[in-house]
């Protein structure tokens, strides 16, 4: 189906900044475009956007999507317990069956809130892979490895991860690969991932430096830190994405700099956990690509982009005392454009621009939570909470229509959830 998009007010990425404009949009094969093509008019649907903002999809750069499962599961106690008493045993005897209703929840929820694309670190395999293609959405997705040599004791997840992209691989779902950490990851497998990453094509993605405890382990085992690790294996490129990134010590971030990798940072999740927040503007002022992410639900119980975005501005102001720290504008990059470099797809993804990939997002401007719109990009940032998005297309496609879901069976979907939940939680 070709659309064509009405009376609606864009917003357009401006190489200074974003604003908004009063004009049609063409929507053919899956792409945007300022005019029809040549092709009549009546060759589109009309979508009427009157008193809506189009906006490019959110972009969510770190989640684990089956974790929807232990929403408000393991709250207000110490990382140890989260993780050992409370996560793992979960993780351990989950059927994939009940991975794949967690994670198509985490796609539910994802649309409902806005955003269309998401990397996802998984470990049940073709669980999230099925969720995304079955919900519309798009995804970039890694099995997480574990271990000391990736054709030993690593290769069974490495091999699944390669199963799984023969299996799912298309123009909406792309695969990465995944070693979880520097800590449940040796040396030797990681500059195995590195050459089989530059091999294949492949992005990488990990989890760096989220604790002092991470740093200071790595520091008495290796005599490095964590992102000099990561350095000194090759991992680090501009195809490598470095989830958290929260304790930078001594010339880490000059060394993420010079790779050209990009950062994600994650604030509720890290706030959750007692870990910090990452130094957003000491990588701005170096240059450092940076993007956001929602991490699990298990560790910020929401998946929601618009809650993230307010979070990180916010929270940058106070620790710099400083209230044009992290600007709506950039905030907003970081959730949208930035994500879309970091893909591989500048000026395609996470943007509207001609030519660009047609996942759009359709916000009520009359929602309360967003009128009067005096400046639509602070309201973005500052004002918005996610229901005010009432219309979902990815990939050219509507996901969600006014509110209702084409693609996913909402009610199928809490049923199978809350039966899992029910017993294995």
């Amino acid at each position: 189906m070709n659309y064509k998009i009405s009376n609606g007010k864009i917003l357009l990425t401006g190489p200074d900044r974003l604003e908004t404009a009063e004009r049609d949009l063409y929507i053919l094969d899956g792409r945007i475009s300022f005019g029809p093509a040549g092709l009549p008019e009546e060759s589109f649907e009309v979508v009427d956007a009157a008193r809506h903002l189009v906006m490019p999809g959110l972009i969510n750069m770190h989640t684990h999507a089956y974790m929807t499962l232990m929403r408000n599961y393991a709250d207000d106690v110490g990382f140890d317990e989260w993780l050992f008493k409370r996560v793992m045993p979960v993780e351990d005897t989950l059927p994939l069956e009940g991975a794949y209703w967690g994670s198509l929840l985490a796609c539910m929820e994802m649309i409902r809130t806005g955003t269309t694309t998401f990397m996802d670190m998984h470990m049940f395999r073709g669980q999230s892979c099925r969720a995304a293609l079955e919900s519309g959405m798009r995804a970039w997705i890694g099995r997480g490895l574990v271990g000391a040599d990736l054709y030993g004791d690593g290769l069974s997840r490495f091999r699944q991860g390669l199963e799984e992209q023969a299996e799912y691989e298309c123009g909406r779902i792309r695969f990465t690969l995944a070693p979880h950490a520097i800590y449940s990851c040796g040396p030797k497998l990681l500059e195995q991932v590195a050459r089989e990453a530059a091999d294949r094509g492949m992005r990488k993605q990990i989890h760096l430096s989220e604790s002092d405890n991470e740093v200071d382990d790595a520091l008495r085992k290796y005599g490095k830190t964590p992102v000099a690790l990561l350095r000194d294996t090759g991992f680090l490129d501009e195809k490598t994405i470095l989830a958290h990134c929260v304790k930078m010590r001594g010339d880490d971030i000059s060394i993420i700099k010079e790779a050209g990798s990009t950062v994600v940072t994650n604030p509720a999740s890290n706030a959750k956990l007692g870990n910090g927040f990452a130094p957003l503007q000491d990588f701005l002022d170096a240059g450092i690509q940076v993007c956001l992410g929602t991490d699990g639900t298990c560790s910020n119980n929401t998946l929601n982009m618009f809650r993230e975005m307010g979070l990180v501005s916010l929270i940058h102001k106070a620790i710099h005392r400083n209230p044009v720290t992290a600007p709506a504008d950039t905030v907003v990059r970081m959730a949208t454009a930035n994500a879309g470099r970091a893909l591989g797809l500048a000026g395609e993804l996470g943007v509207i621009a001609e030519g660009a990939l047609a996942d759009l997002i359709f916000l009520d401007l009359d929602a309360p939570s967003m009128f009067p719109v005096n400046n639509p990009v602070s309201a973005l940032c500052y004002s918005a909470c996610g229901s005010e998005v009432d219309s979902v297309m990815i990939d050219g496609s509507f996901v969600m229509r006014k509110g209702e879901y084409t693609s996913i069976d909402a009610e199928r979907v809490r049923y199978e959830v809350q039966k899992v939940a029910d017993q294995y939680l």
